[in-house]
């Protein structure tokens, strides 16, 4: 799971990460609620003068509480999809809420659906349970009967916001999952994405009609969010139910990660290979690539052996995933793929760019001949 921010700890094994736009949104988030403050105190049925310490203090923990809502929220999604046989990567909070790094979702439309409503399901819950503690504790503390309304609104807002049909919010994933049965994957994908990005237009203009800045990343971020989300379905979706063994080629160049630099340049130039997938003790230890050796001094080469040069990586299984490659593949442009501990093919980046350029030209093949037929069903008779 990349990206800029740090681990600060797991649940369950599932790496909880901090990106670093949540530290850039965090004091003007604690200062937007401290702004709020007397409004709230007041909804809250609180005199404001009577609530013991300062504005900011409330606002930043406020916001510290609100974020470890979400938390709750995300490792609903998370919990969920692990249960029903999805992989998680991570949890990532982030500055406008947080994100579940999935590499294998649960199979079939019901799952990404159920999966998708249980983290608001769980922020509407948080919100109610608080908003009853608040009735419980109004006649004993002030501040605890602020603390508990502000918090329960905060997470009933958060539950509802969430199921607002606008892709990527959870809202979205559920109307694309409605929408597969009737459309196919891919048309759903495209069809949940541009009501995403519908409502995406709709939060800036509020944005700019009220100046609020918030609202504006709001607007951006569910934009830019549909656009990166419907991508990455897109992928899963042309590429559903190819394993590694349909991608794969058995053209396989190997490597001693003992041999010379040098040696590998001359594989290179004379099979025509911009990477060679490298052995320790008969077993793929990594790639070299062409990129990387362009950056040795052609004076090092003979004298440096491979495996310094080489960037390490897990071999595939004939059984895997198809899908499950593109994240390794982005930086590498062959994978090994075992099968008995046995070498026996690789897959290229430039097979899977291919395979997903046919799969897409299909779908749109099937997409048209749906049309056609749904015309003339549609066409009076008589």
């Amino acid at each position: 799971m990349g990206g800029s921010g740090f681990r600060i700890g797991s649940v369950r094994g599932i790496p909880i990460r901090v990106d670093i736009s949540f530290l850039l949104v965090l004091p003007f988030l604690a200062f937007g609620f401290a702004r709020a403050f007397r409004q709230a105190a007041a909804l809250a049925s609180v005199p404001p003068e009577m609530m013991q310490g300062r504005p900011f203090v409330w606002g930043l923990a406020v916001a510290l509480a609100l974020f470890a809502s979400v938390l709750l929220h995300e490792l609903a999604h998370a919990l969920y999809a692990r249960h029903k046989g999805g992989k998680v990567e991570g949890i990532t909070l982030m500055m406008i809420g947080g994100a579940t790094h999935l590499t294998e979702p649960p199979r079939g439309a019901r799952q990404e659906a159920v999966m998708a409503l249980v983290g608001p399901l769980v922020s509407i819950l948080l919100g109610l349970i608080f908003w009853v503690i608040h009735l419980a504790v109004a006649p004993a503390s002030f501040n605890l009967r602020f603390a508990f309304f502000y918090l329960g609104s905060l997470n009933l807002i958060l539950g509802a916001f969430n199921l607002l049909p606008a892709f990527p919010m959870d809202g979205g994933r559920i109307l694309r999952s409605l929408l597969v049965p009737r459309f196919g994957p891919v048309p759903a994908t495209n069809i949940a994405a541009r009501v995403g990005k519908v409502f995406a237009i709709l939060f800036a203009i509020w944005g700019f009609a009220t100046f609020n800045m918030l609202q504006l990343l709001v607007a951006f971020f569910v934009y830019t969010g549909a656009e990166a989300e419907t991508r990455a379905m897109m992928v899963r979706a042309l590429l559903g139910g190819l394993l590694i063994r349909d991608v794969m080629t058995d053209q396989v160049a190997l490597i001693s990660e003992d041999d010379s630099v040098e040696r590998a340049v001359e594989r290179m130039v004379s099979e025509r290979l911009e990477s060679l997938i490298v052995m320790r003790e008969g077993r793929p230890a990594g790639v070299v690539t062409l990129d990387a050796i362009k950056g040795l001094p052609p004076a090092a080469r003979p004298v440096t052996p491979v495996r310094g040069l080489m960037a390490a990586t897990d071999p595939l299984a004939p059984d895997d995933e198809a899908v499950t490659a593109l994240q390794m593949l982005r930086d590498l442009p062959q994978l090994p793929v075992v099968e008995d501990g046995q070498v026996v093919g690789a897959v290229t980046r430039d097979e899977m760019v291919r395979r997903l350029k046919l799969s897409e030209l299909q779908s749109t093949r099937r997409s048209r001949a749906a049309w056609v037929r749904e015309q003339q069903h549609a066409r009076p008779t008589g």
